[in-house]
């Protein structure tokens, strides 16, 4: 089944200047495997797609079943340059939990917030 990221997943994040910082932390250990595979730093960057225009970096973090995330050039120049409204790093790291993932229909219970089949 397809399901946004938010069903398997919470984000933390931060930014520094021009440079936006998202943790992607799985709910369960079950689920981390799946997100690790499917949320790559191509991927997350793509998501962006217009936003996000430098490099991005992932970083694992296995011992806390999370990936953490430096987008360069993400923040319109940075927080106090950027005119765009609402373009810091929280902001980023709410729509990211829109992204699509993949999850076997055995790790239903795993995931939070899903409404039960109908």
């Amino acid at each position: 089944m397809q399901i946004p990221l938010r069903h398997a997943a919470h984000v933390r994040s931060g930014d520094k200047g021009n440079t936006s910082n998202i943790s992607v932390i799985a709910y369960s250990p079950a689920l981390y495997p799946l997100i690790k595979e499917q949320l790559t730093a191509e991927r997350f960057r793509a998501f962006y797609e217009g936003t996000v225009k430098g490099r991005v970096e992932r970083f694992e973090v296995d011992g806390l079943q999370a990936l953490n995330f430096v987008a360069q050039e993400a923040l319109g120049g940075g927080v106090s340059r950027s005119l765009c409204l609402d373009n810091y790093g929280k902001a980023l790291s709410a729509a990211i939990l829109g992204f699509l993932l993949e999850v076997p229909a055995h790790l239903r219970g795993e995931l939070v917030g899903l409404q039960p089949p109908v």
